[in-house]
């Protein structure tokens, strides 16, 4: 046998030996307590302040490897760790240790005629594989809301982040261990190696289901090969939508906040709606803001003829997420041919609408067709801890189990329960 087959065996033996472990670990995480589940929570984030310089310098190995690779300014952001990033990280730990506990809440109950009771019941997915990108957060992030939901995972970050996430497991295990749970609750791949998420995708006799997070390739990979049920979204091509009613200040204000604050996450606005008989006064202060911010402006040619900078845009712009300061910009007729513009070419994740009227509000929130729709808010508060889940394991666009952030709640399914006294079916 050649090197690289004994590789690829010992490859697969080590996945379904981690696989088995993580079988084993979720049948003991299904009935933990929800007291062990926050000593290990608290602890896991108490490790994360304490490893910091640890957690830094694991980063900055990171670092360096990935600009030698010239990857984008995007992703060098998902990547990149702070010090205030890590104490974020380990106060969305926190917030995940103090909500209730998800598992074992009565979604319903009723009585039957002949005197059964019915509970639905919230339990565990059981095992959770997630295959991520960059982020060296998300290892956190799931890791915590995976315990938290009484689930095991299998934590498969990119290559780019190996060094910032095996230390942040490392901390997270510190919790485990704390709380006298075993670290196979948690754990990752023991390579670098994209064989590592083929085997992943096809554990359907240990892994219930896949949560990827990262760039369309990574999904469509994830999606195309699993023969695990998959939890995912593919891109964020998010709107905002100024309407005629708008407040200037406040569309203003959202639209550049909604492009700028971060442009590299899945819910930053890659497309601006604007009403055709208001451009004129309300476009030309929101074009400045966002040049003044260095961003690239893209638009039809009512935008070009308000400011010389705007470029023209292309048919493919409107169906772009950018992942950078890259705006795409269009004038359109009324509410309803922005609404007939989302829901073509969107990516159904998140979209927002300015204006001070109610009505239109409404109208638009019930008919756009995505995960996530907003008024007078920035499209940036598509996020889990934004939400009150203290992180998110991402934003689901499907419609089948769970839809927008994916919190501990998401991370359970439910039972049946019934409660008799003696009957007998007739």
């Amino acid at each position: 046998m050649n090197a690289e087959a004994a590789f690829k065996d010992t490859l697969e033996a080590d996945m379904l030996a981690i696989g088995s472990a993580a079988r084993e670990a979720a049948s003991l995480l299904a009935t933990a307590s929800a007291e062990t589940k926050q000593v290990a929570l608290r602890a896991a984030a108490a490790a994360l302040r304490e490893d910091l310089s640890t957690l830094l310098a694991a980063n900055r190995q990171d670092m360096a490897a990935a600009r030698a690779r010239d990857l984008t300014p995007a992703l060098l952001d998902r990547l990149e760790l702070t010090e205030a990033r890590v104490e974020a990280m380990a106060g969305g730990v926190e917030a995940i240790a103090a909500q209730p506990d998800p598992v074992g809440r009565v979604l319903a109950d009723w009585e039957r005629p002949n005197g059964l009771v019915i509970e639905r019941v919230a339990v565990p997915l059981g095992v959770v594989g997630i295959v991520y990108e960059s982020r060296p957060n998300v290892t956190a992030d799931a890791g915590a809301l995976c315990l938290k939901a009484g689930n095991a995972a299998i934590l498969r970050g990119g290559s780019e982040s190996f060094h910032s996430s095996g230390a942040i497991l490392a901390a997270l295990h510190r919790g485990l261990a704390a709380a006298g749970l075993p670290e196979a609750c948690l754990q990752r791949p023991p390579s670098t190696d994209r064989a590592a998420v083929g085997h992943l995708l096809r554990m359907h006799d240990y892994v219930d289901v896949i949560v990827p997070r990262g760039g369309r390739g990574l999904i469509e990979r994830v999606m195309r090969e699993a023969t695990v049920p998959v939890l995912a979204h593919l891109d964020g091509n998010c709107h905002t939508y100024i309407h005629a009613a708008a407040d200037p200040s406040k569309a203003r204000a959202i639209a550049v906040n909604a492009k700028m604050r971060r442009t590299g996450i899945c819910g930053a606005t890659e497309t601006l709606l604007i009403d055709r008989e208001v451009a004129e006064r309300l476009l030309p202060p929101i074009l400045e803001a966002l040049a003044e911010r260095g961003c690239e402006l893209r638009g039809d040619a009512a935008v070009q003829a308000l400011d010389g900078r705007v470029l023209p845009a292309k048919a493919a712009d409107w169906d772009t997420e950018f992942l950078a300061p890259i705006l795409a910009i269009k004038t359109v007729e009324d509410l309803e041919a922005a609404i007939d513009h989302v829901n073509r070419h969107g990516s159904h994740h998140t979209d927002a609408i300015v204006t001070e009227d109610a009505a239109v509000a409404e109208t638009f929130l019930n008919r756009v067709d995505s995960a996530i729709v907003m008024h007078n808010a920035s499209t940036q508060f598509a996020d889990g801890g934004e939400f009150g889940m203290g992180a998110e394991i991402g934003i689901s666009t499907g419609r089948l189990h769970a839809r927008g952030p994916v919190g501990a709640n998401e991370l359970t399914i439910y039972k049946y329960r019934l409660h008799g006294q003696g009957q007998i079916r007739p």
